[in-house]
């Protein structure tokens, strides 16, 4: 039985099941964000496992109160700051190599996996994965930021399961004793252990006419005006719930929208863009446009974020351009380019012989 490479630390750990192998994340301080070595574990984790035949199912855990609070980017940004934007590319390139190798998994995984309001556009896939939840919705996560709770994820699409806490354990232990590669039997098990909450009544989810009517324009610079001329008066009646819903709805955009860079909301509009492509090619795409944000080539408000959020905690970051109107067509279209440096080089992303079985709960 092939056994992988030890990691880099001991903030990937592997536990052995029978032919189970659950993998730990194991920064519970940092919230388990994804680190350079942690990164560089998980790689070669999967891809010994890929090729093992004694092990069939995988499971993905995060230590501590956490799952995982996504990529270290302060970490980034401060290497970046005291080095060069090289240290960015690596580190995006690891990790866009491994949500690809996760994506097209050819073994079934179970586990959980939040950028806009860093200055940052969804990436890891999101151009792919959003750009495919119903109607407009995934325009509306991807520009605004929000936060999905449970059963809203499980109804746009982005789980597959929701789990309650107490029988997390339980679940666990019989996934330990499985003996297949079957996601439709590993699903069985998980079915055992999960339930189906209700939407809130003012999740947006319960409005998506709402939704469509925003985020279906062409641009952008289309859509803010729906959130600046809509009033209060224009929707809310005391005794009309869904009319409430709707102004909730629309409060929360205008909110959430309006506090993220003006360039970063026209980059994460082009999730649109990933309606018609591979993972692959959303994957690279993307990776092109981290590798402009990360040299700071036309705008530097990724970095802005991170100090706000992140470094100096204000929460004030001081956008560059301040208005949307000042982001130009033009400018955007160069994040899509390559880079121009001679080291620099396109997402080299390997064959691969599945389209993945990911078993999501919403834990």
């Amino acid at each position: 039985m092939a056994t992988p490479p030890p990691a880099d630390s001991d903030q990937v750990l592997v536990e052995v099941n029978g032919v189970t192998r659950t993998l730990l994340m194991n920064r519970p301080k940092q919230l388990n964000a994804l680190s350079s070595a942690m990164i560089t574990g998980f790689l070669r984790c999967f891809t010994a496992y890929e090729e093992d035949e004694g092990v069939k199912l995988l499971i993905v855990k995060g230590k501590g109160r956490a799952f995982c609070a996504g990529g270290d980017v302060a970490a980034v940004v401060r290497s970046i700051n005291n080095d060069s934007w090289k240290y960015g590319a690596h580190f995006f390139r690891n990790e866009f190599l491994l949500n690809y190798i996760i994506a097209t998994y050819n073994k079934p995984q179970v586990f959980a996996m939040p950028e806009t309001a860093l200055g940052l556009f969804p990436d890891i896939g999101a151009s792919y994965f959003l750009s495919r939840l119903p109607g407009f919705y995934g325009e509306y996560v991807g520009l605004t930021g929000v936060r999905l709770d449970a059963p809203e994820m499980l109804s746009c699409g982005l789980a597959t399961h929701f789990v309650p806490s107490d029988r997390l354990a339980l679940l666990e232990e019989s996934l330990k004793k499985v003996d297949t590669s079957d996601p439709f039997a590993i699903c069985g098990i998980i079915d055992q252990y999960s339930q189906q909450p209700s939407l809130k009544e003012k999740s947006a989810l319960n409005r998506l006419e709402i939704i469509n009517k925003c985020f279906s324009k062409r641009t952008v610079e289309e859509i803010m005006p729906h959130f600046r001329l809509t009033s209060e008066a224009d929707l809310l009646t005391p005794s009309n719930t869904r009319a409430f819903c709707s102004f909730h709805i629309i409060q929360e955009i205008r909110v959430t929208t309006m506090s993220n860079g003006s360039s970063n909301l026209t980059m994460s509009f082009e999730i649109r863009e990933g309606r018609t492509q591979t993972v692959g090619e959303c994957l690279r795409r993307e990776y092109r446009m981290v590798c402009h944000v990360m040299r700071g080539d036309f705008s530097r408000d990724f970095f802005e974020g991170c100090r706000a959020i992140l470094l100096d905690k204000d929460r004030n970051p001081k956008w560059m351009p301040p208005r949307l109107e000042e982001v130009h067509d033009e400018v955007v279209e160069k994040y899509f380019s390559k880079v121009d440096d001679p080291e620099w080089e396109d997402l080299d992303l390997p064959p691969r012989r599945s389209h993945g079985r990911r078993l999501v709960p919403k834990l």
